[in-house]
């Protein structure tokens, strides 16, 4: 995806741009949002520490298999009466050991439990997704918004300065007052702030969005597409609504969490049954120490056969090899697993108490999102005919006005309130584009899946 932004940015720079540009569609905000935003990253990466988890469990179904080797060098040795003295100078031991797990019902249940702890990190990481397409689309909006409303602030401005351009030109001819004049340069400055403000708006909501996308700050975002574009989507209604919450996020979360106390609860439990392992030694020793026959003859190498064998070798080697099984039964631990297991029950019941409260949250949230739906389909649906009969308003009181039939009072109360139904028609589509995007976080449905 980085590659993608390079060569959207490589494009602006080919084509003369003085800086580097970036025009995106919704869907292309989406996509690297959901590809470079360090929230979905994270999420995936608590995915594969789960999964890392799950595998260091597993381990210790494997066998076991060590190895160790010292060194002895004996300073004093030990001496009996008579002066006789035994025992090596150096004495060299290896020993393997292999442990196999035949029966370990805890680490069967710790396995359940790391699986559970997988699914709640990976619709975690869903849910990251879900609210971070929810505010892309947000902001995206926003941008939108603003844009539009400068548009017709703009629009606005340009008609009330022909307006303070003609009442000037009348009021020096004698045919307006200067009444007329200072009265249209009012609302041509009290137009001015609102014209600033609403580009600073712009400007922060470019800042917003390329937060959420992950984009270097010099890079300038240009969404592609306007409001009044989008007012098919809103006429058409979109599908049917539905209340249906079993794929919202928080709820799973939460049966996601229930299932895991209930796996942590039989691991502590299986804590009381006996485990079984299998084990075995080999261990080899070597030391040279003096042999007794040696010492029983009068410290003399003796003679014969036999003690030409004993001379073969300095050091004298042993090596025992033992198998064996293994039960454990735990008997007494001080009632430890029992109140261990008791602490879970509890959280079990919270859980309940708090899934119950949290689906009735959710059950109101996405009613209400769907009643913001149809009341902003409605109001866009009113202020369409407000705007219309705005613009049939301002043309009769312009027309008035020219033909001194009319009063510059009525142009601009004409002017504000054809300026105001454009900014509300505006302002209704984003409140249907932004209820959609909540109504969509809400029920849990994933970007790019309908």
């Amino acid at each position: 995806m980085k590659r993608l932004i390079s060569a959207l940015c490589i494009g602006a720079f080919a084509a003369g741009s003085a800086s580097a540009q970036l025009r995106l569609t919704l869907d292309d905000a989406i996509r690297i949002a959901l590809s470079e935003n360090p929230t979905v990253r994270v999420a995936d990466l608590e995915v594969e520490r789960y999964d890392y988890v799950r595998k260091e469990t597993r381990g210790n179904l494997l066998p076991s298999l060590s190895l160790s080797g010292d060194y002895t060098r004996a300073i004093e040795k030990s001496t009996m009466r008579g002066g006789i003295s035994f025992g090596a100078d150096n004495t060299f031991t290896g020993t393997a050991s292999l442990s196999v797990p035949l029966f370990a019902p805890t680490v069967y249940g710790t396995l359940k439990l790391n699986r559970a702890q997988i699914a709640a990190a990976v619709e975690a990481a869903r849910s990251s997704r879900i609210v971070l397409a929810s505010e892309v689309k947000k902001a995206f909006y926003n941008i939108l918004l603003a844009e539009q409303s400068l548009t017709t602030l703009e629009e606005s401005r340009a008609t009330i300065q022909r307006t303070v351009d003609d009442t000037l030109l009348k009021y020096r001819q004698g045919l307006a007052s200067e009444y007329d004049y200072l009265t249209a340069q009012v609302e041509l400055s009290n137009l001015l702030p609102t014209i600033t403000q609403t580009k600073n708006s712009i400007e922060v909501a470019k800042l917003q969005l390329k937060m959420y996308l992950s984009v270097p700050e010099e890079v300038s975002v240009e969404p592609v597409g306007d409001l009044d574009g989008m007012k098919n989507v809103v006429l058409a209604g979109g599908e049917p609504l539905s209340t249906d919450v079993s794929q919202n996020s928080d709820l799973r979360a939460l049966d996601i969490q229930a299932e895991m106390l209930r796996y942590q609860l039989k691991t502590t439990n299986a804590a009381r049954i006996p485990t079984i392992a299998a084990f075995g030694s080999a261990t080899i020793t070597g030391n040279d120490m003096v042999d007794f026959r040696k010492m029983m003859a009068g410290g003399e190498a003796g003679t014969g056969e036999a003690v030409a064998d004993l001379n073969s070798s300095k050091y004298f080697w042993t090596h025992p090899i033992s198998v064996g099984v293994q039960l454990s039964i735990p008997i007494f631990s001080g009632l430890k697993n029992t109140y261990r297991a008791r602490q879970v029950k509890n959280q079990i019941e919270q859980l309940d108490l708090q899934r119950d409260y949290a689906y009735r949250q959710t059950t109101v949230a996405v009613e209400s999102a769907i009643n913001d739906l149809l009341t902003a389909r409605e109001t866009m649906l009113a202020q369409a005919q407000t705007m219309a009969q705005a613009d049939k308003a301002y043309q009769i009181a312009d027309t008035r006005f020219r033909a001194g039939a009319g009063t510059i009072l009525e142009l601009n109360t004409a002017q504000l309130n054809r300026t105001q139904a454009h900014l509300n028609y505006s302002q209704a589509i984003y409140d249907y584009l932004s209820a959609q995007a909540d109504y969509d976080r809400i029920v849990g449905r994933e970007p790019g899946v309908n």
